[in-house]
């Protein structure tokens, strides 16, 4: 851990930011052009709206930042308390049982959702954290899959618990893409900040 130093998690913190901002520019366009929910009468309206949705990108980036520390802890604690290959079939099973809670326990449980919003978010949590993990894999070594793809869902789905209560695709949508955007930037990123010096990446 001897790559370990303020100025990296500093950069981390100001591009994981941009990042978020420009995940949450990017789904704000995207539903008012699907739904054109807000009506614009002039250029400065759409100058504040862009702006909002900037403002709120950087909030969700900070959230899924503390939801990255907070996974950073639990995962040392992990593998303080667990041995290694534990540890990691513990990680595996806590996203499996996350994305099937996302895709159908609350559907049949809650009763008034939709099965179709559940299933394709889920989906899409999957495919992003099996992506993530292909390229964290590439970067590091065969033993960083579980790990991410944990990260990738599990973590993500925790983060998301607030906005799935309301029920509301829009708002779901409104902070998965910043949210998925901000997490995968940053497990992709973590080996380049905690690299020893003498080489081989974690």
């Amino acid at each position: 851990m001897s790559g370990l130093n303020i100025r990296k998690w500093f950069h981390l913190f100001w591009t994981t930011l941009l990042i978020g901002s420009a995940g949450g520019v990017a789904a704000g366009l995207a539903l008012q052009g699907i739904s054109g929910a807000v009506s614009f009468h002039s250029l400065t309206d759409s100058f504040l709206y862009a702006l909002i949705l900037f403002g709120y990108g950087m909030l969700v980036s900070v959230y899924s930042q503390l939801g990255f520390f907070a996974y950073l802890i639990l995962n040392y604690m992990g593998f303080g308390v667990f041995p290694r290959k534990i540890w990691q079939y513990i990680q595996l099973a806590l996203a499996v049982i996350s994305l099937f809670d996302l895709i159908f326990l609350r559907s049949f449980v809650g009763g008034e959702r939709s099965l179709i919003s559940d299933l394709t978010l889920g989906l899409s949590i999957l495919f992003s954290a099996i992506a993530v993990a292909y390229f964290k894999v590439r970067e590091t070594n065969a033993s960083a899959w579980i790990p991410t793809f944990f990260f990738m869902t599990g973590i993500t789905i925790v983060e998301m618990i607030g906005v799935l209560r309301i029920g509301v695709d829009n708002a779901t949508l409104f902070i998965v893409v910043p949210l998925i955007a901000c997490n995968a930037f940053q497990i992709l990123r973590l080996h380049h900040i905690v690299r020893p010096a003498a080489g081989s990446s974690g």
